[in-house]
């Protein structure tokens, strides 16, 4: 049970009184002398320990930011130098140091990116937690916040059900930056939409379709992403050949197709690693499907794919390989004696008709 303050100890030093004006009023037994110390000693030091504390806050969650940031910005710097140390530089001259080129240009738009988001969030916290300060040295000096904290409550609740979605865009925006799920180039497909990404802000990402369309996502409705663009690529192809092809011959030459799109180099279709085929994937009601799967640079994997598929129609052509076309079983009838019969009931009706017109013309 609470014991119950004197009457002018709750005057001089408050109903929460502390220990320095409790301590003060003990020890003069003067109620003057114990609110100026209130006043003069006690609540400013209370507030500057408030703001020490909030002063300590704010670099805390600062570093915290710094450190998120840096690791951000130290994950790109690595795919830099892994890529700088790729073998494709030695073996693919202008086309290596192309792709080098880009992922630089990429690397560098990314920690960009990652500076502003951490500018943003320290501006946040720190305004989040400085005004929590002010608040609270409002009530060390006797400052009645009640009708402030409701009228802003109620404020933030009306803001709140009006800006649910723009804020749902906004951490939306930050999740996808720091976790780098896709960024300025890649080819995404986030389930609305799916094109080549343009730009990506806090609440949006603006992509292009293959049709030249822009496309404008709000960053709060992707809730799944497709990135075609990350690291490799792979074209996988169902060949279709004629159920009485050999199907030895026929891998063999699709395997040596491929071989040779993977040797060459293509700048258009760079082919990583060998290809491989996969066997045979399907029977189907006019053909037998062979896969073939091959393993590109991000981005490439459809020229790949129409590049072996126009050189496949050549090499099935030399090797006399048919790519089979729909095929279907027709039953035709006798038209002939059908026609035959169809004209003898004619004439009998016809017959008929002449005889019964003739008997009504004697009578």
């Amino acid at each position: 049970m609470m014991t119950s303050l004197p009457r002018t100890l709750t005057e001089a030093c408050g109903l929460e009184p502390g220990f320095i004006c409790e301590w003060v009023y003990d020890t003069t037994d003067n109620e003057a002398a114990a609110e100026v110390v209130g006043w003069l000693v006690e609540r400013p030091l209370k507030v500057v320990v408030i703001l020490l504390g909030a002063w300590l806050l704010n670099r805390f969650v600062g570093r915290a930011i710094d450190r998120l940031v840096t690791r951000i910005v130290e994950t790109r710097s690595q795919e830099t130098t892994e890529a700088e140390s790729d073998d494709l530089m030695a073996r693919m001259g202008r086309r290596a140091r192309s792709k080098l080129q880009r992922i630089q240009e990429q690397a560098e738009r990314s920690k960009q990116r990652a500076v502003t988001l951490g500018a943003v969030l320290r501006s946040i916290a720190t305004f989040a937690i400085y005004a929590m300060a002010v608040l609270a040295m409002l009530g060390e000096l006797g400052l009645d916040l009640g009708p402030f904290i409701a009228g802003a409550g109620i404020v933030g609740l009306a803001i709140g059900f009006g800006a649910q979605s723009l804020v749902a865009d906004f951490i939306a925006g930050i999740f996808i930056i720091i976790e780098d799920q896709y960024g300025v180039g890649d080819y995404v497909d986030v389930g609305s939409a799916a094109g080549t990404v343009e730009r990506v802000t806090l609440r949006t990402t603006v992509m292009r379709d293959v049709n030249g369309t822009v496309w404008v996502v709000p960053n709060g409705d992707v809730r799944r992403v497709g990135n075609s663009s990350q690291l490799w690529a792979r074209t996988v192809l169902d060949v279709d050949v004629a159920y009485d092809t050999d199907i030895d011959l026929a891998a063999s030459v699709i395997k040596q197709v491929a071989d040779e799109i993977w040797q060459e180099g293509l700048e258009s279709a760079t082919v990583l690693e060998e290809p491989e085929i996969w066997g045979v994937q399907n029977f189907g009601a006019d053909a037998i499907s062979i896969r073939l799967a091959v393993k590109t640079e991000p981005g490439e994997q459809w020229a790949t794919g129409r590049i072996i598929r126009a050189r496949l129609k050549k090499a099935f052509d030399e090797h006399g390989i048919e790519i089979p076309f729909p095929q279907r079983t027709v039953w035709v009838n006798n038209v002939v004696q059908r026609d035959a019969a169809d004209a003898g009931a004619t004439e009998v009706r016809d017959d008929l008709l002449e005889r019964r017109s003739g008997g009504d013309g004697d009578e």
